[in-house]
């Protein structure tokens, strides 16, 4: 099927160690993916008592491993560091990685708040939060990056517009992503199975998807891990 929108995947980093991230990165750009994204989580969510990678080392360790994939995270939270901190980690991403870095960004929500508090960060009102992203995007744009925001809200939604900037969604119906592109640029993230047998789901079943996703205007198309990453490059192939 040719489409325009690209696809990409998450990378594992619910780990004690990068090693699963870097081998499925480089896989993926074997088998011509277009993209590698790593989440901003301090640990899994609702999980403390697990592990998880910061995503910028995580990703500078593909950046010079790999020489064509697309690598971002979905999302890097503000608030978590100062806002010309992560500015500056964009930045020396793309030093690796030219032309390379998606600088997805978000300003967290209720699920990911008790990450902040355990380590002494706080949460801000929605409103500086927000301000704070557009900010960041606004400077990265100025350095030239791609730069996505995620979120649901409206107000949230309206940072990526002023900033003429893609809006990234997770796990939203096809009508709600066609219903945005209206409005602007839009991504989309989520799950190829939201029950949890991503890895399972086959190349038609993902083209299918993508297809719908692309018709309604979506220019990327990225699933979490596990998914059939043979299966993903079938789609992404078929371009």
């Amino acid at each position: 099927m040719s489409r325009t929108c690209r696809v990409g995947v998450m990378v594992p980093t619910f780990r004690d160690s990068p090693a699963d991230a870097l081998a499925l990165a480089l896989e993926a750009e074997e088998l011509g993916i277009d993209g590698v994204f790593a989440y901003d989580h301090l640990w899994p969510m609702g999980r403390p008592d697990r592990p998880a990678l910061a995503p910028f080392p995580v990703l500078g360790a593909i950046a010079v491993e790999t020489s064509r994939i697309r690598l971002g995270t979905l999302v890097a939270r503000v608030g978590v560091v100062p806002d010309e901190v992560l500015v500056s980690e964009f930045l020396a991403l793309d030093r690796l990685a030219p032309g390379r870095v998606i600088a997805a960004l978000g300003t967290g929500d209720h699920l990911s708040f008790n990450e902040n508090r355990a380590y002494g960060l706080g949460v801000g009102p929605a409103a500086e939060r927000r301000a704070a992203l557009g900010a960041c995007a606004a400077a990265l744009c100025g350095f030239g990056l791609e730069v996505w925001v995620g979120g649901l809200s409206r107000p949230t939604i309206a940072v990526a517009e002023s900033a003429g900037v893609s809006a990234n969604f997770w796990q939203v119906p096809v009508e709600r992503v066609a219903e945005e592109a209206a409005r602007g640029p839009v991504t989309w993230a989520g799950m190829a199975d939201p029950e949890g047998e991503s890895a399972a789901v086959g190349t038609d079943e993902l083209d299918a998807l993508v297809g719908a996703l692309a018709a309604a205007g979506a220019s990327w198309v990225v699933f979490g891990w596990p998914v059939d990453l043979a299966a993903l490059a079938g789609v992404a192939g078929g371009r």
